[in-house]
């Protein structure tokens, strides 16, 4: 009798795990490439070498020494796409600081969580952006700014918190202004930078980033510079970047996917970061690929979505591109064949993660055949280590769903503060359970095929949500769609599907469940089809399916049947 394998994959390595902090990267970064462009931000006007950068990166770094910040000590960045987030991003790095990325959506009540969570000592912020006003909320939040003297401010809430850096202007009261914190660095702090260099371990804590907060309060993962440096680099060797690839980065940097797999990418191999614009714009967007000349183009689904249907897309040269990375949601097979056909991306690659990872765990290579580009997640990173489990922990067989589980260097030290949620995710072997169901193949290749908290029970049986979405898409009519489940006093729950028509195109429910006939289970027909124009999702492209399923059960007044 043949004996199956089991779900367990450890990616073999073509090149040995990095061992520098991401300050000595940018050092060695210099000696390589010093007089090529490291970073480009055409609204900016800033077109900086490696050279260029790297002196601006120490001067800050010395200045914010200057400011009495401590090897450890935390900062927080709340900004959109600047330059000045990557000076702060490898600066607070040289420097010793852990630097704390803050969604630039986040409010009053989740900014003040996030800080008073790790203590910061100071924040970079930038002044304002579209309907945010961030020096407006930071001044609810700490009226004591607006008499402080800068850099000794003293807040009731924040008692932590001694510095507000702010870039742009007008200036506020009781804030530094960015540019004047390289001015602040004296003989003495480039010496104790330097002494740092010395010091620093790769081990240590560089990096915290809020998780989504899709349940609870939002949880502090705790990155070292081992975490993020190498999953940058081990990331930008799967799409084969070089110094002379630009990577078009629309992606958020406060998230993993513009600061890992865009800036650390970069700076481990040489390619130029280029931001098109602070916030996402698909027509910005599709503008400096072609000026730029841009080769790798990053982003999840619904920003490629909206980059091929803008009115004005054939009209760009996107010769150059060659690769990129779609990520951060799953990525509908059709878009999928669109992005390698219309845009010249013929060897775009697929990956998947999560924060806690660093994030990235599985990706396709940049020349495995289409069918695998477009149906799975590609085949698990160098040096990391995956095996899929039953509801028991057991190791399911090759072939069968079951929960997603990682180990290796990429994972986080742990949620900050947290000992219980690190304990409930990270298990005694050092097991990083995902909470995303799995299936692996025979040649190693990934599935996602849901969450587990997604995953809907219909009468018992278990459905999965993206297998629905992956047939809804080849209708003509539909461009996005998400499902999920909703309570139902008879079957427990119900499938509900949103969509997203076409422009121009007019669609109905009667239709939707038309095209499934036959084609799919009946059980996996949506009862309940809406039409809506957009779904909510969180910086990140993450869909927030909890808000979908809560709106519509209150909207028609379904109630789960009460038991005894």
């Amino acid at each position: 009798m043949a004996v199956r394998a089991g779900s367990y994959v450890c990616g073999i390595a073509d090149a040995p795990l990095l061992g520098d902090t991401i300050g000595r990267s940018l050092d060695l970064a210099v000696s390589r490439w010093a007089n090529r462009e490291a970073l480009v931000s055409p609204s900016h006007n800033v077109r900086w070498t490696w050279k260029e950068f790297a002196d601006r990166v120490d001067a800050l770094a010395a200045g914010l020494l200057a400011l009495g910040l401590e090897r450890g000590a935390r900062i927080g960045i709340w900004s959109l796409n600047r330059p000045e987030w990557t000076l702060t991003q490898f600066a607070a790095a040289k420097a010793g600081l852990i630097l704390v990325t803050i969604n630039p959506a986040y409010r009053l009540s989740e900014l003040e969580f996030a800080l008073a969570k790790v203590g910061c000592a100071a924040i970079v912020t930038a002044t304002a952006f579209k309907t945010s006003n961030y020096m407006e909320m930071l001044n609810t939040l700490i009226p004591e700014l607006a008499t402080a003297k800068p850099g000794e401010l003293h807040s009731s809430r924040l008692p932590h918190l001694r510095a507000v850096i702010q870039i742009g202007g007008p200036a506020c009261p009781g804030t530094i202004p960015f540019d004047d914190v390289a001015h602040m660095g004296g003989a003495r702090q480039r010496e104790q930078l330097a002494a740092l260099g010395e010091t620093l371990q790769f081990d240590d804590p560089v990096n915290i980033q809020f998780t989504s907060g899709t349940t609870g309060s939002p949880k502090g993962v705790t990155l070292t510079h081992h975490n993020i440096l190498n999953n940058g680099y081990f990331t930008g060797r799967a799409m084969r970047l070089t110094e002379k690839d630009r990577i078009c980065i629309p992606v958020p940097l406060y998230h993993c996917f513009g600061m890992v797999m865009g800036n650390l990418a970069s700076v481990t191999l040489g390619a130029t970061m280029v931001y098109p614009g602070e916030g996402f714009d698909p027509l910005t967007t599709l503008q400096t690929i072609e000026k730029e000349k841009c080769t790798t183009l990053y982003g999840v689904p619904t920003m490629f979505i909206a980059e091929l249907d803008h009115p004005e897309f054939s009209k760009f040269d996107l010769s150059s591109l060659r690769t990129g990375i779609m990520a951060g949601a799953p990525c509908p097979t059709e878009i999928m064949k669109r992005v390698n056909g219309e845009m010249n991306m013929g060897e775009v690659t697929i990956a998947y993660g999560m924060t806690e990872t660093s994030p990235v765990s599985f990706q396709s290579a940049t020349d495995d055949p289409l069918e695998r580009r477009v149906s799975t997640v590609g085949r698990i990173h160098p040096h990391v280590e995956v095996k899929v489990v039953d509801l028991d922990g057991k190791i399911v067989p090759r072939g069968e769903r079951g929960e997603l589980c990682t180990r290796g260097y990429s994972i986080m030290l742990g949620y900050w503060d947290e000992a219980e949620k690190t304990a409930d995710v990270l298990d005694k072997n050092g097991w990083m359970h995902t909470g995303d169901i799995a299936v692996i193949d025979d040649e190693g290749y990934c599935n996602i095929t849901g969450r587990i908290k997604d995953m809907v029970i219909r009468g018992g049986e278990n459905l999965y949500p993206r297998e629905i979405e992956e047939f809804l898409f080849r209708h003509p009519k539909i461009q996005d769609v998400q499902i999920f489940g909703v309570v139902d006093d008879r079957y427990g729950e119900e499938l509900c599907a949103w969509v997203r028509v076409k422009s121009g195109e007019t669609l109905t429910g009667d239709e939707v469940r038309a095209f499934c006939q036959g084609q799919i289970a009946h059980n996996k027909i949506p009862r309940y089809v809406e039409f809506v124009d957009e779904f909510p999702m969180t910086v990140t492209g993450k869909i927030q399916k909890f808000l979908m399923r809560a709106e519509v059960e209150k909207r028609l007044g379904l109630k789960a049947q009460k038991t005894a």
